[in-house]
Order: structure tokens, then sequence, then C-alpha cells
């Protein structure tokens, strides 16, 4: 509550081996051995035939004559999977056939009543089009994007701008009234247990002892943080008043603030890196473009112009 507040690539597709567990087997059984001819009569054994191998993009599924493949089952669960994060395995790739199977009847109907044909359709197929090659594209930017030699290069200019921070891991008491606050204060600096003190009395915190971890200064607000980085490893604070209330606090540690190591950030040195290229990548082709807009007819509001690309942050320290 008085910590400031702080942060999706595409969905994964079904993998190969979860696909394996839904389908048939392609391997063939061994062939039993044929009874042995007169040692006379004795010919040369054929070559044994090699077992059939599963196609790369089987059929899972056919509607009306229609095959379904495992790879249209796979864009499917990348379409619709955000939805699904609660389902898994087997009954998640069942919901998503049952998905797409549904969904080429109904567009086999669609075709039937020819509305393949109308100008509509047309038009959202042009969109879906356009909508599918940006998407492609902003893959590629993505893979191409993260490479092992880019993630070390941005953790090392992360580490060089990380200037070193104070830490300090205390506790405090939070109660409403000065009064009950300096009771508590004067206990906790008699030598009573800070921690059976919070759990007592504090409003916040109390199940934790009143622990708060580790922070830094801009993270509590200015009267709590002011007080707290003034106190020394075990001293503990008359009552400060801040907007919650009265605090009495107790400064358990101080330290230099850890620079992660880079695999605690590699996830988020990826989620940089691709957000980082396809942003300038759009940058790009907006400088490069020549747009024209027609004017908009008369009496019409103005359209809001497209916010531009946001410029990613760099990736954020752990505790």
């Amino acid at each position: 509550m008085m910590r400031s507040a702080h942060t999706a690539l595409l969905a994964a597709a079904v993998s190969s081996l979860a696909l394996g567990a839904a389908l048939p087997a392609f391997a063939q059984a061994p062939a039993k051995p044929a009874p042995a001819a007169p040692a006379a009569a004795a010919a040369p054994a054929a070559p044994a035939k090699p077992a059939a191998q599963a196609p790369a993009d089987p059929v899972i599924a056919t509607v009306n004559g229609r095959p379904i493949r495992a790879s249209e089952l796979a864009i499917a669960d990348e379409d619709i999977g955000p939805g699904l994060s609660q389902v898994q395995g087997p009954q998640r790739i069942e919901y998503v056939l049952s998905f797409l199977t549904d969904m080429t009847l109904l567009a086999q109907a669609a075709e039937a009543q020819k509305l393949d044909q109308t100008p509509d359709f047309q038009q959202r197929l042009a969109y879906a089009r356009t909508k599918a090659l940006m998407e492609a594209l902003m893959l590629a930017e993505a893979k191409k994007a993260v490479t092992e030699e880019a993630k070390r290069k941005t953790y090392e200019e992360f580490v060089a701008s990380n200037k070193p921070e104070t830490e300090v891991r205390a506790r405090h008491i939070l109660v409403d009234d000065e009064a009950k606050a300096k009771e508590i204060a004067a206990k906790a600096k008699g030598g009573a247990d800070f921690a059976t003190l919070a759990k007592e009395n504090s409003k916040d915190s109390a199940e934790d002892g009143g622990d708060l971890g580790y922070f830094t200064k801009d993270q509590m607000v200015p009267e709590f943080a002011e007080a707290a980085f003034k106190l020394e490893k075990g001293q503990v604070s008359d009552p400060v008043k801040s907007q919650f209330g009265w605090h009495v606090i107790k400064v358990e540690d101080k330290r230099q603030k850890p620079v992660p190591t880079y695999e605690q950030v590699s996830d988020q040195l990826d989620q940089y890196l691709v957000r980082k290229a396809q942003t300038d990548l759009v940058t790009r082709l907006r400088a490069d473009a020549k747009i024209e807009k027609a004017s908009a007819p008369e009496g019409a509001a103005p359209a809001a112009a497209p916010a531009a690309p946001a410029t990613p942050a760099a990736p954020a320290a752990k505790n």
C-alpha cells in the first residue's frame, strides 16, 4: 500500500508432444516371422520395410470431408488460448479442436450462402490479411531481436547505469493516535519484542510482525522514509506522522541494493528487446512512408491521431 506501483508476447502454440498424445500412433507393429523354408529351397530374406513415419502436419479431424490439420489447431490455440489459462493438457486440445470444428462448420454454411462473395466479406478478408502480415513481421522482428549477444550488451548497459542505492529493512507499527504510538515506542525502546508489539497493535503488516522487507527511500511516503533512513540498525524511532496515521519504526538492516544477476532479469531482457525492436520498426516505417490523409467530411469531428509507439523501459531491478 505504501510502496509505489511497478510492469505479451504471442501465446504459445500447442506443443507437438501434446498433440502426439491426442493423435493415433503411426508406427507399425513388427510383422510376425514367416515359417522357415526347407534348407535346399532357402531364399534370401526380403529386406524389412521401414516403419511408417508420422506426417509433419497430420490431419486430426475432418469436417464434411474438409481436413483439419495439427498446424491449424496450433493457430487456433494461439488465437483463443489467452482465454483458456485454466484449461490445460488433453482437455485444452479437445476444447480448441471443438472450437475449430464449429468454426469450420459455420464457414462452410457461410460459403453455401455465398457470403464469401459479398463486398463486406472481401473488405474484412483484406483487413484480416493485412493484420496477419503485420503480426508475421512483428514476430519475425521479435525473433531477430532476442540474441544472447544483444541480451548481454543490454544487461551490461543496465548494470553500468544502475547507481549504488541504499536500502533499509524495517518493521513498523501503525496506529491511529499519537498517545498510543508514544506508549508503544517507549515499550519498544525499553526492550519489548517489536514483532510482538506489531502483532498486538499495528493496523498494517501485523501478521508479519510489522516487517516491510527491504525498500529504497523513494518507495515510501516522505515522512516515513526520512525517519527510517536516519535510524541506525537496531534503533527505534519516536512516533512519525504520515497520511496513514502514526508510525513507530525499527530498522533491522541497511545495505547497498544488490544488482540483479543476468539470470534474474533474463525474461525482462527478452521483453525489453522485443518491445524496443518492434517500436523502432514502426517508428522507422512511419518516418520513411508517404502518408496522405483525406480531409474529414464537413461537420465530422476530427479523429484523434494515433499515439506514437511508447519507448520501452529498461529492465527493472528486482529485490
